[in-house]
């Protein structure tokens, strides 16, 4: 066999397919051990997957990472912990496979039923963090999928620490050892195979960089569940109580800037009274605004907001902000530049909140909460695989069910057309 990397994707594809057929009539209990046996795995390697993630954090620093890519790069005896528990939560989950999810009985006695599947194989392909390693491998562990990942080059040694804790535990599960392959090499050509890798790999998950994820979109010649921007919104109504929205805006940006589900614009009904202490709470957070020029017109050191900066996924300290008139005008700017992953309103009017809810076209739509709850965990489906904003197949947290397609049965006594 030649050494390009459609070859190799080709080897690793044929291997992943067999543990694919494996794994989708693996009882529920065996994969459960096997994902603990992985979590607990994690964390005997702890000092072997730091140790890698100093290597990696001190390449990343060098070639001028930016501090939200190192942040999403950097990993602690805290973050490598909670990764491992991730990881322990869905083996506690309930296993979608086999679930009936409708049935009926035709007129001739025909019952049909659509049931649960695993897809099949699954590859990933990844930028930055490396805990997405032990969260597709868990989550498609647990829905009976194979997987093939590809990470970033930035994370490499990261990668390949956790992986080789992931497969131990989980070969001490009794899975098979192909259960969860990664791609080794850090040619781009790689990422150029898995896209083109029809028949081989049955569905792509894209994390990372809008960069990454329209080179995926545009090149993929097999499905995709993605999201490209978190261009996510906090509306403050009127109606809004002042300390509570002022804690949820804080929140919403800054606990972490350079997630997904971090606010980049807050818009504020002319209306509310405290508009200008909501701002001021915001920038002592260390948080740089750009305002419209209404806004500009609360404070003298805010900076003019650009047409662009309300298109714009910051993943960093900096916040836009605009006055809009009332809970329309929050829905027609998010419909505008929004990018359907989360939004949030902070309200007290009932009536308010739920048209936000209703007309909001996002997968991830919030009442007085803020939008850094965008997370699987948070929604109790364990560790997440993505944040899916499309309208087919999953849509926000991607999790086990997110991870399954159906079938139909149909069980006769004889039944003929004629």
């Amino acid at each position: 066999m030649d050494g390009t990397p459609d070859a190799m994707i080709a080897a690793m594809g044929a291997r992943a397919r067999a543990a694919a057929r494996v794994l989708a009539a693996t009882p529920t209990a065996v994969k459960q051990h096997a994902i603990a046996e992985a979590a607990e795995a994690l964390r005997v390697a702890q000092p072997a997957i730091l140790e890698a993630n100093a290597a990696d954090m001190a390449q990343a620093t060098a070639a001028g990472l930016s501090p939200a890519m190192l942040d999403r790069l950097r990993l602690d005896p805290s973050r490598i912990a909670a990764m491992a528990d991730g990881v322990a939560a869905v083996a506690g989950l309930a296993d979608p496979v086999g679930a009936i999810i409708d049935e009926t009985v035709r007129p001739n006695g025909l019952a049909l039923a659509r049931v649960r599947v695993p897809i099949g194989v699954i590859g990933i392909v990844y930028e930055s963090r490396p805990n997405v390693t032990a969260d597709a491998a868990a989550l498609c562990i647990g829905s009976g999928n194979a997987a093939i990942l590809r990470g970033g080059s930035e994370a490499r040694r990261s990668n390949a620490a956790i992986h080789a804790g992931l497969a131990a535990g989980l070969a001490a599960g009794g899975l098979p050892h192909d259960s969860v392959q990664l791609v080794a090499t850090t040619d781009r050509a790689a990422v150029g195979a898995m896209l083109s890798a029809e028949g081989v790999i049955d569905l792509v998950i894209p994390r990372g960089g809008k960069g990454l994820v329209a080179r995926v979109q545009a090149e993929a010649r097999i499905p995709v569940l993605a999201h490209l921007d978190g261009i996510n919104h906090v509306y403050v109504d009127a109606s809004a109580e002042p300390a509570m929205a002022a804690a949820i805006v804080r929140d919403a940006k800054m606990r972490r800037t350079g997630v997904c589900g971090a606010m980049e614009t807050l818009l504020i009904d002319r209306a509310y009274p405290a508009a200008r202490a909501l701002v001021a709470a915001l920038r002592a957070t260390g948080c740089e605004v750009r305002g419209d020029a209404a806004v500009l017109a609360l404070d003298p050191a805010i900076l003019p907001a650009t047409e662009a900066d309300w298109d714009t996924e910051y993943l960093d300290a900096i916040a836009s902000v605009a006055l809009v008139g009332g809970v329309a005008g929050a829905i027609a700017h998010i419909a505008r530049h929004g990018s359907h992953h989360t939004d949030a309103i902070v309200a007290e009017d009932a009536g308010v909140a739920e048209r936000f809810l209703a007309e909001v076209d996002s997968a991830i739509v919030l009442w007085n909460a803020s939008t850094q709850f965008a997370d699987g965990g948070e929604f109790g489906l364990g560790a997440e695989i993505g944040i899916a904003t499309g309208r087919l197949h999953a849509r926000g947290p991607v999790a086990l069910e997110g991870l399954t397609t159906y079938k139909w049965v149909g069980k006769g006594a004889g039944q003929v057309r004629g």
